[in-house]
């Protein structure tokens, strides 16, 4: 990104007066070379000691204005698609300041500002739809874990420099195919070749813009920091690390976060699949992957590399012992279990992604059980259909799940673990969430579209989500629901961006996020609004600055009239 950096001596150039750099209130113009205010600027205020970061956009009039609470120096930085960034030191006087922002001019110096989507969307796919390496077969294969298309992974390379990267990405979905991997190598050096994008996505601004702060906390050690949700009883932030065992606490209050280790945590290295020579990372030694709150106040948690459910207590900060998830006779063995849910009558359900299957655990007794799910075929190469999200009707008590690489959504009855299976509306279903009034609503992720199913009847609906250059497709991971509104939050992995849909209107709202190279994962929500989510793309180095975070978007309502 480019950017330009300004220290005291040159501030005058752009007619700012640094305001005092402890707590208080923060305003500014933002506007082009030309004079004219500049809307929905991010303005980013970094606080030197803590590490958060805040951020507010400008409205109509190129405002903005933002008060902290945080004593300590500044750096602001400003950032608006195709211009340049502008960076400065606060440290010393007071007034308000006033920025001038100059536009990129260089076709490399914008195709390297865009988001990884455009790079990722600009492949040359195979076509048709029963090509395996399609447009939306791509999508599923190769962005489900992390990003493709952003400076880490698109630089240049021979088809031979791909080769080890695709066995290793290609072990992961169970296919050892050499054909398949070369012809994917071949493909990605063709794209990925270092000249400069001819895509100009046009990004929209909402009103709302102007009203949105969104919040980052640092997370210094973090290295998979996967499902985050807020806890209702502290207002603490709860996330669990896949990659560093561990459940980080995050306080919103001062910033900090506190890490509670399940085992010592540390990288370790498992032989994924049966096939010699085949080795994939794995990340942890427990593994760590979702987590929720049961009734008895404490966390239960996946843990994918031991089998296990994990149990943290929030009031005790401590780690209990963990329920094994036991193998029946004649079932298949228990592999990855994934996300987790509590149903209505206090049992967990979780499915398994490695197994096709999904298990529950009642925590009173420890006793666990397996549904083995149909078989189905996987679709593209994977070797498995990959149980994937899951939720819990709030009026009925079912389970619903889907099956990410099988085109699946099912439904098992709690009480007598009979299964049923529908075709998916949406390519890709991922994770989904129930409304307050039972709707169910499906993320799907090979298309970026969003699924609203009614259960009863399974009667659905497909609202595609906007793109921002025809034929690119966002990717849509998870969502939330929003207690208060009904509104659905859904996290994007691919234009560094998160997505509300307003049922009642029917239409988006799109909110651009602080840093490029943002991967995000499931939705939650403060006691006063805020949307919530980690941000841990694989590696750490992938998103800007290289340190993980969680970050919270608060939209403020519209001011009243008098």
């Amino acid at each position: 990104m480019a950017k330009t950096r300004l220290h005291a001596a040159l501030t005058v150039a752009f007619g700012l007066m640094a305001g005092t750099a402890v707590a208080g209130t923060y305003a500014g113009t933002v506007r082009s070379a030309d004079g004219q205010p500049l809307i929905g600027v991010a303005v980013r205020f970094t606080h030197d000691a803590s590490g958060v970061s805040e951020t507010v956009f400008t409205n109509a009039a190129g405002e903005f204005r933002l008060t902290l609470e945080r004593d300590g120096e500044l750096l602001v930085r400003l950032r608006m698609p195709y211009y340049r960034d502008i960076e400065v030191d606060v440290h010393e006087g007071d007034g308000e300041m006033a920025f001038v922002m100059e536009a990129m001019t260089e076709d490399l110096e914008i195709s390297d500002s865009l988001p990884a989507g455009y790079h990722f969307g600009s492949l040359p796919f195979e076509t048709g739809e029963d090509a395996l390496f399609n447009r939306h077969q791509f999508q599923r294969d190769c962005l489900t874990c992390h990003q493709m298309g952003n400076p880490i992974t698109r630089f240049p390379r021979t088809p031979e420099g791909w080769v080890e990267t695709i066995r290793r990405m290609h072990a992961m979905l169970g296919n050892f195919d050499a054909e398949l991997r070369d012809r994917r190598s071949v493909l990605l050096s063709n794209g990925f070749d270092g000249k400069p994008l001819a895509v100009r996505p046009e990004f929209p601004i909402d009103e709302s813009l102007a009203r949105t702060r969104i919040v980052e906390y640092r997370m210094e050690r973090g290295i998979v920091p996967h499902d985050a949700i807020v806890n209702p009883h502290d207002g603490l932030i709860y996330t669990v690390d896949q990659g560093a065992d561990h459940m980080a606490v995050t306080d919103p209050a001062t910033g900090q976060t506190e890490y509670f280790s399940q085992s010592g945590g540390g990288m370790i290295y498992r032989r994924f699949g049966a096939v010699a020579g085949e080795i994939a990372v794995f990340n942890g030694r427990n593994g760590p992957h979702s987590l929720a709150l049961g009734p008895d106040r404490k966390y239960y948690v996946t843990n994918t590399s031991t089998n296990s459910i994990g149990v943290f207590n929030p009031a005790t900060r401590k780690w209990e012992p963990s329920f094994k998830i036991e193998n029946r006779p004649g079932q298949r063995r228990a592999v990855y279990p994934h996300t987790i849910r509590f149903g209505l009558d206090g049992i967990v359900w979780y499915t398994l992604a490695g197994s096709e299957q999904v298990g529950n655990l009642d925590p009173e007794t420890g006793d666990t059980k397996l549904v083995d799910l149909p078989r189905v075929k996987p679709g593209g190469i994977s070797g498995g259909t990959t149980p994937y999200g899951i939720d819990v009707d709030p009026n009925t008590g079912m389970v619903w799940y889907t099956r990410l690489f099988g085109d699946k959504i099912g439904r098992i009855d709690p009480a007598t673990l009979e299964v049923t299976e529908y075709d998916s509306p949406v390519r890709g279903p991922r994770r989904m969430r129930f409304d307050a009034d039972g709707i169910l609503w499906v993320t799907g992720y090979s298309d970026g579209d969003l699924l609203r199913v009614d259960p009863d009847g399974f009667k659905s609906q497909v609202y595609p989500m906007p793109e921002f250059a025809p034929g690119f497709r966002p990717a849509p991971y998870a969502l939330g629901v929003h207690p208060d509104t009904g509104d659905i939050w859904i996290n994007e992995n691919m234009t560094d961006r998160i997505y509300r849909f307003i049922p009642t209107e029917e239409r988006y709202v799109v909110y651009p996020v602080p840093l490029t190279g943002t991967y995000t994962r499931d939705m939650d929500f403060t006691a006063d609004g805020q949307a919530c989510t980690s941000n841990n793309p694989v590696p750490a180095a992938a998103l800007e600055g290289g340190v993980l975070q969680v970050i919270c978007i608060h939209v403020q309502p519209p001011a009243q009239e008098a």
